[in-house]
């Protein structure tokens, strides 16, 4: 298995004037470590188990572009964007640009939305559940289409209509961004990453349940006449501790085909702890394998 990092905190000692700095030695120590994956949060308000809306949320794709700049290596995506955030258009644009400026190392992540506060807080409409399923398939089929250099539009869906699919510049990753889909829903969620996805993410909830899942998603795959192997698994671990108390943890997911489990740690110092826990874990993981 292989090591991502998702930063979810961005309060530090120093507050928001010293947030740059921290983010940029996150990037050099992510990369330095042998992680493969970085991340961050994609909300307008930071989440109640990290203290609630009153403490800091960055904008996720603004943070994702400086962090293109601080690193060279390491993929980078949002865990994940809600489809009702942004226009599909503007999404598949923003994504794009992510994807050319870091050399070919985006990752679109995408999933359903769910947090409603700040829907509410910040005027964005919130649909119900089985509209925003729909809304995010649409989102998926015009990125698709807008990555598409031979088809320019028009788009015609039950929420969404665009024109014109121009995408100028073109992607750079071949033969486009990745595209990961979040959760764990077995009948829309896992029938989408089927259909769709190019990689997953579950949570670390146990091995079985997590084997379960991917159970699941192999008969969508079956169903959608889609190889299950072209698909990276991907589990989110939000595990506290020690080197080896997370080794021995996480050692119950091996052979599970797991391609990398995303480390989320709570700190605003996320360098610092991907020097003491994520360093010593790249090697240790690997080898479980």
């Amino acid at each position: 298995m292989r090591v991502g990092v998702h930063i979810n905190q961005f309060g530090n000692r120093g507050g928001a004037p010293a947030l740059g700095a921290e983010l940029a030695a996150a990037g050099r120590a992510a990369e330095a470590a042998g992680v493969s994956w970085l991340s961050v949060m994609d909300h307008y308000f930071q989440m109640e188990f990290n203290g609630g809306a009153e403490e800091p949320m960055l904008e996720a794709y603004t943070t994702l572009g400086y962090l293109a700049g601080q690193t060279s290596t390491v993929r980078l995506g949002a865990l994940v964007t809600g489809v009702t955030y942004r226009h599909p258009g503007l999404l598949a644009k923003i994504a794009t640009t992510l994807d050319v400026l870091s050399g070919g190392r985006a990752t679109l992540g995408i999933g359903a939305a769910w947090y409603d506060r700040e829907h509410e807080g910040l005027g964005v409409t919130f649909p119900p559940l089985a509209e925003r399923f729909e809304r995010l398939e649409e989102t998926l089929r015009i990125c698709l289409q807008m990555w598409d250099p031979a088809d320019n539009g028009p788009f015609e869906g039950k929420h969404y209509r665009l024109a014109e699919t121009l995408c100028v510049p073109a992607p750079v990753s071949e033969p486009r961004p990745e595209i990961m889909i979040g959760g764990s829903g077995e009948k829309k969620t896992l029938r989408l990453v089927a259909r769709y996805g190019d990689a997953c993410n579950l949570f670390a909830t146990s091995p079985d349940e997590v084997k379960h899942k991917i159970d699941v998603l192999r008969r969508h795959c079956d169903t959608e006449n889609r190889d299950f192997g072209d698909i990276r698994v991907t589990v989110t671990y939000s595990g506290e501790g020690g080197v080896d108390s997370i080794v021995r943890e996480l050692s119950g997911y091996a052979g599970l085909g797991i391609d990398t489990v995303i480390f989320g740690p709570r700190t605003g110092d996320p360098a610092s702890w991907i020097d003491e826990i994520a360093a010593p874990a790249v090697p240790r993981l690997a080898a479980l394998d």
